[in-house]
């Protein structure tokens, strides 16, 4: 997908209520997730055992940790959104977060990103973004989340 360019801080008023950008689809895999184990400390068998996840588990195989796929939102959002006259983005937050469908490994996600609401902050605006991250063939989201971003001029 094009990457969105938004000219400036105020023209994200243009967006408030609206899907501002689905970014491309993005590789999950092995090599990804246990590089997430050994940044995390976070090993457990159904993660990085491909072996064991694929007789004991229910899903088949390894599966991606929820919160690494919480961690791709925001190079998801990085790499499909840019706004001009913004110097500094801000992770601020989380405010509802629901896991719904296990990231296999191997599968493509990716994120659509609707701007929920706009606040003006001291030197720029926080924004709420509904986001959903979609497994390519399936039809239920693997996560569904609001985050709280701040930028700043």
């Amino acid at each position: 997908m094009p990457k969105v360019l938004i000219p400036s801080l105020e023209a994200l008023n243009e967006w408030i209520g609206r899907e501002v950008a689905l970014s491309d689809w993005l590789a999950v895999n092995q090599e990804r997730i246990d590089r997430f184990a050994e940044a995390t400390g976070d090993r457990q068998w159904i993660h990085v055992d491909p072996a064991r996840a694929a007789a004991e588990s229910p899903y088949g195989g390894t599966i991606a940790h929820g919160y690494l796929t919480v961690a791709l939102i925001a190079s998801l959002m990085l790499d499909s959104l840019e706004v001009g006259g913004c110097r500094m983005v801000i992770n601020y937050g989380i405010n509802r977060l629901r896991f719904l469908t296990p990231v296999r490994s191997g599968d493509q996600v990716r994120a659509r990103f609707t701007l929920a609401a706009l606040e003006a902050i001291k030197g720029g605006v926080q924004l709420l973004w509904t986001v959903s991250v979609e497994i390519e063939g399936q039809t239920k989201p693997a996560c569904v989340a609001e985050v709280v971003y701040r930028l700043y001029e």
